[in-house]
């Protein structure tokens, strides 16, 4: 009895399946079909990221290593254009060689450039490092105020890099000789739980040789 019970039960759930399936079968096949262009054009999109990595992985290389191949104004160009294609680990690396160089003048263009190269970056620390790079190349150009500006998302987050934040600011004050606000920033690295033991112990020693009334 139990047995005829189950095997009723078995068919009905069979039935119910059938009849879902022939009442939305054109639901589901436009709910799979939307499934797999989706993930058609993400691995489609993934493999042309690939391949665009790879490119200016070799025109970077290419140009690192066969310097005296070039000129000065091609380099430059072709620097230039891989920050614009926007790709994170080699846009920062033209970025960076474009700035030892002193290939760029345009402190506008420069500071453009640092804010793609930090717009496309994934990785919040290697954001955060760009956000400092950033930083501390217009530190003798920049006002109070616009170095602020940049440094308030490092400063304001747990990251690694918010003790090299407050460094900067308290050297920025120590340098215009406002030596409170500078004060005031080296002690707050000092506060800090994830703080960089050397960094700590250099900061207590200038907080204790100069702030020291």
């Amino acid at each position: 009895m139990d047995e005829d019970i189950a095997i009723v039960n078995q068919n009905t759930r069979v039935s119910l399946l059938k009849d879902f399936f022939k009442k939305n079968s054109k639901k589901i096949i436009i709910s799979l079909s939307i499934i797999f262009i989706a993930l058609l054009i993400f691995f489609v999109f993934d493999e042309l990221k690939k391949r665009k990595k790879e490119k200016l992985a070799q025109l970077y290389n290419g140009i690192i290593f066969n310097t005296n191949q070039y000129e000065q104004n091609d380099i430059k160009n072709k620097m230039i254009k891989i920050v614009n294609e926007k790709v994170d680990t080699y846009s920062a690396l033209a970025l960076y060689y474009l700035i030892d160089n002193k290939l760029v003048d345009d402190q506008n263009k420069i500071s453009e450039y640092f804010d793609q190269v930090i717009s496309i970056s994934d990785d919040k620390e290697l954001k955060n490092l760009i956000i400092f790079k950033k930083a501390l190349y217009f530190s003798d150009k920049y006002t109070e105020i616009k170095l602020l500006e940049i440094l308030n998302p490092l400063i304001n987050s747990d990251s690694i890099w918010k003790q090299h934040g407050l460094l900067l600011m308290g050297d920025f004050y120590y340098q215009k000789k406002e030596f409170n606000k500078s004060k005031e920033f080296f002690e707050k690295i000092t506060e800090l739980s994830n703080i960089n033991p050397k960094i700590k112990t250099d900061v207590e020693r200038r907080l204790n040789r100069d702030f020291n009334e």
